[in-house]
């Protein structure tokens, strides 16, 4: 999922993901929960993405390594990183196939990430590799899209965006408990008076809850908390409990020491 020709645009088209609250509740799980010989600070940002995220986390103090499998992504994460001078290092791979330099303290992957992994099988493999590289007592913290949000919110929908930079639709297709997406983008140029085409193609798959709690396990992870991932974002230590409406939900693991 390289996301050439969405990158351009991704920060216009998500102004409302609120980095720095979910940064903060970050901050607040991992000093709840941390147990790592280390100060717990060294935190790898998986599929980090145009490191709006990875800023917001530095700013409160962490050693930031952003991992993701797009270079477009990843060089509009280096524009951001060259205006806010933040020691953030990034590198490109493949998450699936994860390969850190030593141990990491807290790994993190957030926004629905994991559900661009098509099945299980992916699933587990980044677990066991998210797993193999943790520092023992370290965390695993992410989010993912609910079947709920897949059938009920997400299915056959198209969304408009317009903005300064960009128009842009947003079209759905659900097949089984995947969405298959299709922007389209109608960038203004300048210079000519034209509008300009490029297309995206993402999919999304969501799982049953107890299948990612069994893919941790498996991966020697034991999971801590689960909480909905988008409720009360202004007050970090107030989360609310999953529902059956609950879109995304918030998992909490961490490694046995």
């Amino acid at each position: 999922m390289n996301y050439m020709n969405f990158a351009p645009f991704y920060d216009d088209l998500t102004q409302n993901v609120h980095y720095s609250e979910r940064a903060g509740r970050l901050d607040y799980l991992i000093k709840k929960h941390i147990r790592t010989d280390t100060d717990g600070k060294l935190l790898l940002d998986l599929a980090c993405g145009s490191g709006s995220l990875s800023e917001a986390l530095a700013k409160l103090g962490y050693d930031v390594i952003g991992v993701d499998n797009s270079p477009e992504m990843l060089n509009q994460a280096m524009m951001k990183k060259m205006q806010s001078n933040l020691p953030i290092q990034y590198l490109c791979q493949d998450m699936r196939e994860l390969d850190m330099f030593g141990t990491i303290d807290v790994t993190v992957c957030m926004l629905d990430s994991l559900n661009h992994l098509n099945t299980l099988e992916d699933i587990q493999k980044v677990f066991d590799r998210v797993s193999l590289f943790a520092q023992p007592g370290g965390l695993f913290i992410f989010d993912m899209n609910t079947l709920y949000k897949h059938h009920e919110i997400l299915k056959d929908q198209i969304f408009l965006y317009d903005t300064d930079e960009v128009f842009c639709v947003w079209e759905n297709r659900l097949k089984n408990d995947t969405v298959e997406m299709q922007l389209t983008f109608f960038e203004n140029s300048e210079q000519d008076a034209c509008y300009y085409r490029t297309d995206e193609f993402i999919t999304e798959t969501a799982y049953p809850t107890q299948e990612i709690i069994q893919a941790l396990k498996n991966a020697g992870l034991e999971l801590l908390e689960v909480w909905d991932a988008d409720q009360n974002l202004d007050t970090p230590e107030v989360l609310s409990p999953i529902s059956e409406q609950t879109q995304r939900i918030l998992f909490v693991a961490r490694k046995p020491l």
